[in-house]
């Protein structure tokens, strides 16, 4: 053991080992503790990595099921509108636009898949009802040619 004094002149018992309280109190000043190490801000880098690398598929996926629904709607929608507008005015529609400017329709609405409104219609030369007069639209698909989340095409929904 070795006497030692400190900055107030008392005497300290410490070991040879030990290092010095000058060197101590000089580590611990906040001037030398500010900031990161490199290896710390490396480590949260990865680990920000690993997260988003997990999160982006899972958004990509959220977003494709979200187009999907509308369009699921949007067909709906426009389906009901063309047997709506065929009971109606006993003809069925000859463009998707005559939905418009009957009322039936505001505006028709976007492919989502697409983001057009180019909408694929289906015209059948036969009658839909008994009181029909003229033939048209019958059927709307989308004019996508990609692949669903369950295998199918969009354009045979």
């Amino acid at each position: 053991m070795q006497r030692r004094v400190n900055n107030s002149g008392q005497s300290e018992l410490g070991s040879v080992s030990q290092i010095p309280a000058r060197a101590l109190a000089r580590r611990r000043t906040p001037e030398n503790s500010r900031g990161f190490t490199l290896l710390e801000l490396m480590i949260v880098i990865f680990i920000i990595g690993i997260l988003a690398s997990v999160a982006v598929p899972v958004y990509n996926q959220s977003i494709v099921q979200a187009r999907e629904s509308v369009l699921r709607s949007n067909l709906a929608t426009l389906r009901k509108v063309i047997d709506q507008y065929t009971l109606d005015k006993q003809k069925a529609p000859q463009s998707l636009d005559d939905l418009v400017t009957a009322g039936y329709l505001r505006q028709i609405p976007l492919d989502p898949m697409t983001r057009e409104t180019n909408w694929e219609v289906q015209n059948e030369d036969t009658l839909m009802a008994v009181d029909q007069t003229e033939p048209g639209i019958v059927d709307v698909h989308s004019a996508s040619s990609g692949i669903a989340s369950d295998g199918t095409t969009y354009s045979t929904w």
